[in-house]
């Protein structure tokens, strides 16, 4: 961000300098060398300057994307939430509903399923939604392919075998994957058909193009109430954060 800032000097250079010098008709005349020689002095007089507009232009990026993220979720809140694809774990008619993004091969989502199985034991009203989002490795797409045919299997079977592929130790593929399903008592033959059926290639595309318009870049993320929540967060943040929601329909009440 610094380096195109830097870049852009020059095509800004003209409208600096005359604010800089007065902008006088006389003035106007300069030469581009000039008008540039004089904002390359005042800047490295006034290096400030440079941190200033680039904390300003990141101030006013973060803010264009959360306006478009609120209003994605928004536009995408049945997706989100009650997608026909979706794998439900917990209270199918809780009062809130936490999503999380996860892919089989991320360090931070084999943790948090531990903070989500504390959470489901702990409160009942809860219905948690899980999103393949295979973004780290081939051996992350061939882990939720298998997954993918396991919900399409038997849906009651999932989590079992989620947690039991969450906890398996190295890189996460098909191998293990297909171990975890056996594990988890699926019929792993037609496993190995249905991981080529298109409603596999439909559910990854439908969550991938979900996690675009949702500005997702890593995983886990969460949809809980009203927002995005990027990034692990502990089983006590979690909870707090799902109890404000209950209680006024967002993470934060206090806004």
């Amino acid at each position: 961000m610094t380096f195109a800032f830097l870049r852009n000097l020059p095509a800004i250079a003209v409208a600096f300098a005359l604010i800089l010098v007065g902008a006088s008709a006389t003035q106007a005349q300069q030469s581009k060398e000039d008008i540039e020689k004089i904002v390359r002095e005042y800047l490295l007089k006034n290096p400030e300057i440079i941190q200033e507009a680039i904390v300003e232009l990141r101030k006013k990026q973060e803010m264009a994307e959360n306006a478009a993220r609120t209003k994605a979720l928004q536009t995408h809140k049945q997706q989100i939430f009650e997608s026909k694809r979706d794998v439900v774990i917990g209270n199918p008619k809780g009062n809130v509903t936490l999503v999380e993004f996860f892919d089989y091969n991320c360090g931070y989502c084999k943790r948090a399923v531990n903070d989500i199985a504390e959470l489901l034991k702990s409160d009942p009203n809860l219905r948690v939604v899980l999103k393949e989002l295979p973004i780290l490795s081939e051996g992350s797409i061939e882990a939720a392919r298998v997954a993918v045919a396991v919900r399409m299997q038997d849906p009651t079977k999932y989590w079992n075998f989620h947690r039991t592929l969450m906890s398996a130790r190295g890189e996460v593929n098909a191998v293990q994957a297909l171990a975890a399903a056996q594990k988890a008592g699926l019929d792993i033959e037609r496993i190995k058909k249905d991981i080529n059926n298109p409603e596999v290639d439909a559910t990854l595309h439908e969550v991938q193009e979900l996690a675009k318009a949702l500005a997702i870049s890593g995983t886990p993320s969460y949809v809980l109430g009203d927002q995005l929540i990027p990034g692990a967060l502990p089983h006590d943040r979690l909870a707090v954060a799902i109890a404000q929601v209950r209680k006024c329909g967002k993470v934060d009440c206090s806004n």
